[in-house]
């Protein structure tokens, strides 16, 4: 079991600093169905709402750890001495991110013994019934917002017919490396302090944090609540989270930055042991 706490460089990355701050190893079952029309009261031959949920609660979980990978590679490569602009750092990851996303996709269909096809007609039938399957809103809403974070195309909310615009940017004044690194301490310690939040609720019921159902628990309501925390954080300083973001990736040559985001992560992981979450 590991847990991988958040890089924050490059500009596709630092948005997703909540959706992948901490990823946990976890076991799945899976099941398999002769597909056909959607009808979650039928158990032998359709696809269900819970079916759905599973799968993109899955692919979440398994692209979450693939970007922390893709984010540790880019900042070794940062720290070489080498700095790519954001335009080509984005086509980058997107690029390994897709081609990811391809092969774990097929490997989830495959033991879910789903189609592609049927899988993308079921989803979109739960989500026009809006409130109805609001368990599959929210799985497919958070996974867009994880795709979101790595191309830069609105797409949460999306549904058929509708296409991603990339996001313009708007002109900003960028912090310095000093008020970066102020900025980061207090980003990074109110994504621990609402991981602990849930880390003590989960203990209060009894829970064992080893448990892998139980780690991909956390990971799931951590993912729902660290956006929220984090902006809240910037919020207070007066920061934005495009600001923060476009200001980390301003200092990311800076020696001084990298250093101190580099004890940030450390003394992250360091807290998160003593919450009693297991560690690599």
């Amino acid at each position: 079991m590991s847990s991988h706490s958040t890089v924050l460089v490059g500009s596709a990355l630092v948005l997703a600093a909540a959706a992948a701050a901490y990823q946990f190893s976890y076991s799945t079952t899976s099941s398999s169905r002769d597909l056909a029309d959607i009808d979650e009261e039928d158990e032998g031959d359709f696809i269900t709402a819970d079916e759905v949920v599973r799968i993109f609660d899955r692919l979440f979980l398994e692209m979450q750890a693939v970007l922390a990978q893709l984010s540790q590679q880019v900042q070794q490569i940062q720290m070489s001495g080498q700095h790519f602009p954001e335009k080509q750092l984005r086509m980058l990851l997107r690029g390994e991110f897709e081609r990811a996303l391809g092969i774990k996709q097929n490997t989830i269909l495959q033991e879910f013994d789903m189609d592609e096809d049927c899988l993308e007609e079921a989803t979109w039938e739960f989500l026009e019934k809006g409130e109805e399957y609001e368990k599959v809103k929210k799985a497919v809403e958070r996974f867009q917002k994880l795709w979101e974070n790595v191309s830069g195309e609105s797409v949460v909310g999306r549904r058929p017919g509708q296409t991603g615009e990339a996001k313009e940017m708007e002109p900003m004044e960028l912090l310095d490396a000093h008020t970066t690194i102020e900025v980061a301490e207090v980003y990074f310690e109110a994504l621990t302090r609402a991981m602990g939040d849930l880390v003590q609720s989960l203990k209060m019921e009894g829970k064992n944090l080893r448990d892998p159902s139980i780690a991909q628990e956390l990971q799931m309501q951590f993912a729902t609540v660290a956006n929220e925390k984090g902006e809240e954080a910037l919020k207070a300083m007066g920061v934005t989270q495009t600001q923060f973001q476009k200001s980390i990736e301003e200092n990311a040559g800076n020696p001084v930055v990298g250093r101190s985001l580099a004890m940030l992560r450390m003394k992250q992981q360091q807290a998160l042991m003593a919450m009693g979450v297991p560690t690599a």
